[in-house]
């Protein structure tokens, strides 16, 4: 069965953070030069933010200079930082820097504790707002090229396969979606974007990518163990000193607290589990002190890219381009 196919003037694969907000520019720039630009956005989760998971701090600076008026419509920055807590941890104690000695990353006034997925979601309004035509419940399964050998855009995954990968008797095959120019903003190691960084050697004199493993739980807790605004960053127990990981405590609003945990994944001892490590990290008195007759409401885990400026690999290629985390 032949794949139907629609044309776009740019066409972004990945609703994220990153795919959203390139989205609403591209937008708001031809709004601005008096023209109209076809944009097309596909997402994998069934609905926009569903695939979010991130124990977040948000600096709204690129925010206001994307939607100035963010406030005024609604946007879920509830809780601005009012404290920052950075511990070292020994098995039963912890020692507090001082404030004063902090790094600018760790300072956090003037941002903001957000559940990132609900940002996402509102986002996905704002950019369906514009004219942006998202399509949720649908992954880029294979990517497309001219003649020339530049990217034209992707096609979606085939639907009613059978568990062998045969079509079923419900078989759909999968849409072609062309595009002048395709964003890739599938999130840390794309699999799309893994083919484009072979294909046109993106990472040549770059210096390999690194990750980590994030491990997020959110709580509701007794009022009494709340403080809104609080971040808490540690280091230390449970890790040796020869792994690389570190815990976050972030205090919502509504009695919500996320919790979670990262590991480098370069660590050398095989029978390290970041799960466990993430268990073990919640019985420390410093961290139980919040959870101690809580609910947990949700988990979940992802990888982060580690790398920094020196792991970027180019980001342009014929056709199209690399954004967020799936540019490292």
């Amino acid at each position: 069965m032949e794949r139907e196919a629609m044309e776009f003037d740019v066409l972004i694969v990945g609703g994220g953070p990153a795919g959203l907000s390139a989205a609403i520019r591209l937008k708001q720039l031809a709004a601005e030069k008096g023209q109209d630009v076809s944009v097309c956005l596909i997402e994998k989760a069934a609905e926009i933010g569903a695939h979010i998971l991130s124990g977040a701090v948000m600096d709204p600076q690129a925010l206001t200079e994307l939607i100035p008026d963010w406030k005024e419509r609604g946007a879920p920055l509830k809780t601005a930082v009012t404290e920052d807590k950075v511990l070292f941890l020994t098995e039963t104690g912890a020692r507090q820097a001082p404030n004063g000695l902090l790094p600018d990353c760790l300072v956090n006034h003037g941002n903001y504790i957000v559940r990132l997925g609900n940002v996402v979601k509102w986002l996905g309004e704002q950019a369906e707002a514009l004219g942006v035509e998202v399509y949720p419940g649908f992954a880029g399964a294979e990517i497309l090229f001219d003649e020339a050998g530049a990217v034209k855009g992707v096609a979606t995954g085939d639907m009613g396969l059978n568990r062998d990968g045969t079509p079923g008797p419900h078989h759909q095959p999968g849409m072609e979606l062309h595009a002048k120019y395709t964003l890739f903003a599938e999130g840390c190691r794309g699999h799309l974007g893994k083919q484009l960084e072979a294909r046109y050697t993106l990472r040549e004199g770059a210096d390999p990518q690194t990750y980590g493993i994030g491990i997020k739980e959110l709580w509701e807790v007794k009022p009494e163990h709340h403080r809104p605004g609080l971040v808490v960053h540690t280091a230390g127990w449970p890790m040796d000193t020869a792994t690389y990981g570190g815990g976050f405590v972030y205090h919502l609003e509504d009695n919500l607290v996320a919790v979670g945990y990262v590991v480098g994944l370069n660590y050398s001892n095989p029978h390290l589990s970041p799960f466990e490590e993430m268990q073990r990290y919640k019985t420390h008195p410093e961290i139980r002190k919040y959870l101690d007759g809580g609910k947990r409401l949700a988990y979940g885990a992802r990888a982060i890219a580690a790398g920094g400026l020196q792991s970027l690999p180019r980001l342009i290629f014929p056709g199209g381009g690399l954004i967020g985390d799936d540019a490292g």
